[in-house]
């Protein structure tokens, strides 16, 4: 069967129904044929009178945009490039600047950064709000427009112009195009028994990842783990469920709804061959979004983790992929998803069991620190092209207060009855 793409990512097939033959002699407001008429009529005037020729596809085209982008903002329509685009996505191989981006308030926004991308590395922020593009006002912009902006060929730059809350003008950040990485799990020892793994978003490989990353966590004597989310923005539905199965033998794990009983899924975890006993912390943020929610969402409501950080981003809608004959394709919001107990978190978000805000310890100095790096005509390192390996867990916990509170909550979590592990 063809496997259908799905931005929280999942395989939901759509049937499409043929409506009714209509009654000319009784026609409702709400006749589709007459707003077909309607549209024809413009289509033709346009065609003929318009100051200069346009192509009839770019037309359709723009009317079919302009159509879906009245319902949501997760709903569009993608061109063949655009859809050739997004496939090579889900792939985890593109080149770009690495941010998962929204339409909020109308609002070109930031969802998250991923990892390790030039807009990790620039300190982009989930809720940046982006206001130009190369110098393109972004207001009125699709989502698709915006992407095909922001990515280029590798070593290629890229100008944004970002609003921040707090910030009293729009700020420049220039940033130089690069392959977005494809790994999506990293994993390192904090503490003798107590792990820590990162998942940056979720992709094919992803459950796999993480079982070679608990295999190998667990061979060193695992007591507790924690599983970073934060700033992920989510992506495949299915590698979201593998996770959250992974911790967990019985219940539902996510189910979704929509108009049609077709778009009504319920995914259930599998009794584990490789029971992983011991207690866990999930840390999230604002930038955890999608699929990060549902694995949050999962644990939480079945009492195996304690939830850690700050409210999520609140994305709780399904958004179905659907190709069409010329090889463009209609993104569209066909249900919303609900956690094990019947919540959903659309515009909501998921509430932490504890909050901890996050706290940049560059921000409590006074002055900025002032490196060699930073010197006009500085020497460059002869080995910085080599791949630089994970930070020590000294660094990481050094630099990350809710990391450290993690790690306090999961070395307590042994007194504590509730959680099911």
């Amino acid at each position: 069967m063809k496997r259908w793409l799905s931005l929280l990512l999942t395989c939901f097939l759509f049937w499409g129904g043929v409506a009714p033959a209509a009654s000319k002699d009784k026609a409702s407001p709400g006749d589709p044929y007459e707003a077909l008429k309607l549209f024809s009529q413009v289509l033709e005037l346009v065609e003929k009178n318009y100051v200069k020729e346009v192509s009839t596809k770019d037309l359709i085209y723009g009317a079919i945009q302009g159509m879906l982008s009245n319902l949501d903002p997760h709903s569009s329509f993608l061109k063949p490039d655009d859809y050739k685009e997004l496939q090579i996505e889900t792939k985890g191989s593109f080149t770009g600047i690495g941010i998962e981006i929204t339409i909020k308030d109308g609002v070109l926004t930031v969802v998250a950064p991923i990892e390790g991308t030039p807009a990790w590395k620039a300190g982009l922020k989930a809720g940046d709000r982006i206001i130009k593009i190369n110098g393109k006002p972004t207001k009125g912009m699709s989502l698709i427009e915006a992407v095909k902006l922001l990515r280029g060929p590798k070593g290629t730059k890229v100008t944004i112009s970002i609003f921040r809350e707090g910030f009293k003008e729009l700020k420049d950040i220039t940033l130089i195009r690069d392959v977005i990485p494809i790994k999506s799990v990293r994993y390192q020892m904090l503490e003798p028994g107590y792990g820590y793994v990162r998942i940056s978003s979720f992709q094919e490989k992803t459950g796999a990842e993480l079982r070679k990353a608990l295999q190998d966590l667990e061979k060193e004597g695992l007591k507790g783990l924690i599983l970073d989310l934060r700033n992920n923005p989510g992506g495949l539905l299915d590698a979201a469920v593998e996770v959250a199965d992974e911790f967990l033998d019985e219940g539902i794990i996510v189910y979704t709804k929509g108009r049609r009983k077709d778009q009504n899924f319920k995914f259930e975890a599998h009794p584990n061959a490789h029971k992983h006993s011991y207690p866990m912390v999930v840390l999230v943020n604002a930038g955890s979004a999608s699929a990060s929610e549902i694995v949050a969402g999962a644990l939480q409501d079945h009492h195996r983790a304690v939830i850690l950080g700050t409210k999520t981003f609140g994305k709780g809608s399904v958004q179905t992929i659907i190709p069409l004959p010329d090889g463009s394709a209609v993104r569209l919001t066909t249900a919303q998803y609900y956690t094990p107990s019947g919540r959903s978190i659309q515009a909501e978000g998921i509430e932490p069991d504890l909050e901890i805000p996050e706290l940049k310890p560059d921000c409590l100095r006074k002055h900025p620190t002032i490196r060699e790096k930073d010197l006009e005509g500085h020497l460059e390192n002869p080995e910085g092209n080599k791949e630089k390996s994970e930070p020590k867990a000294s660094d990481l916990l050094a630099r990350d207060f809710q990391l450290r509170e993690a790690l306090k909550v999961l070395k307590s979590l042994k007194n504590l009855t509730k959680i099911k592990y």
